[in-house]
């Protein structure tokens, strides 16, 4: 076992910070399926380390799925990692993976590829994602799929924030519960009257309660950056752009009010 080991150490392809946060959220003894695998850095590192029991790293360029096909055959993994070039989940068969992650695209993509699994969506118990943007659609589509988040994180690399999103399949009537607590809009209360739904989608529920220096620092941005637009819109003589300074304007007021109310940001970045 000692030489293994030794093996598996040598072998292992070295991780980003990010998607070692993302293998930290694949369970223990996954049937794991990566979309959008590119080098298949991600599946090749959980097999050889014993965490997942087998995996699919699928990709729809041609580039990626000879990258990821390489770096397959010089871990000796291809009777574990299995490599396909097809569009999002159409690479899997019903029932061949639990966990499937979709990373490193934006968020309606996402949506679209999830949409668009059919039965393959059925047998996957856990979603590991990483939308970047869009991130109200994908957290959106989850409460209405009947997935529960029980994890979020958000991580800084290279100067990008990045959001990390763990969810799990459940009984309607449990998904429902644990939901409805989940985006319950009396969250801040009585600091915040009612944090309005489509906020929480945006901010992520699980992100709001932990109230982390990045969280902080994230929101403060993305709130200076709508003034900006607003400041532009009344500078505008388009009908349509003054139509939504309101609604803009009330948006950032929600974004700065819950900043406020939010409990002391803990020490840690992420």
């Amino acid at each position: 076992m000692a030489n293994q080991a030794e093996f598996d150490k040598r072998t292992a392809p070295r991780l980003s910070a990010r998607l070692a946060a993302l293998a930290e959220m694949v369970p223990d003894g996954a049937r794991f399926a990566d979309i959008g695998t590119d080098h298949a850095l991600l599946p090749v590192h959980l097999v050889t380390a014993g965490k997942v029991r087998c995996a699919v790293a699928g990709d729809v360029a041609d580039g990626p799925v000879r990258a990821a096909r390489r770096q397959v055959r010089e871990a000796g993994l291809e009777g574990l990692v299995s490599v396909r070039k097809g569009d999002g989940l159409s690479v899997l068969a019903p029932g061949e993976a639990d966990t499937v992650c979709l990373a490193g695209m934006g968020g309606t993509l996402i949506v679209r590829l999830l949409d668009a699994a059919g039965e393959v969506l059925q047998g996957v118990q856990t979603l590991v994602l990483s939308p970047q943007g869009a991130e109200d659609a994908v957290r959106s589509w989850l409460l209405k799929a009947g997935f529960v988040i029980d994890r979020e994180r958000l991580l800084e690399e290279d100067g990008i924030i990045y959001t990390l999103i763990r969810a799990v399949r459940m009984e309607a009537a449990e998904a429902e519960r644990r939901n409805r607590d989940l985006y319950d809009a009396s969250l801040l209360a009585p600091c915040v009257a009612a944090v309005p739904e489509e906020l929480l989608l945006e901010m992520g529920p699980l992100l709001v309660r932990e109230a982390s220096a990045l969280f902080r620092r994230k929101w403060e941005q993305e709130a200076a950056r709508r003034e900006r637009i607003i400041a532009q819109m009344k500078q505008s003589d388009s009908q349509e752009a003054r139509a939504k300074i309101g609604q803009w304007e009330a948006a950032v007021r929600h974004i700065r009010e819950v900043l406020q109310c939010l409990p002391e940001a803990s020490t840690s970045s992420s």
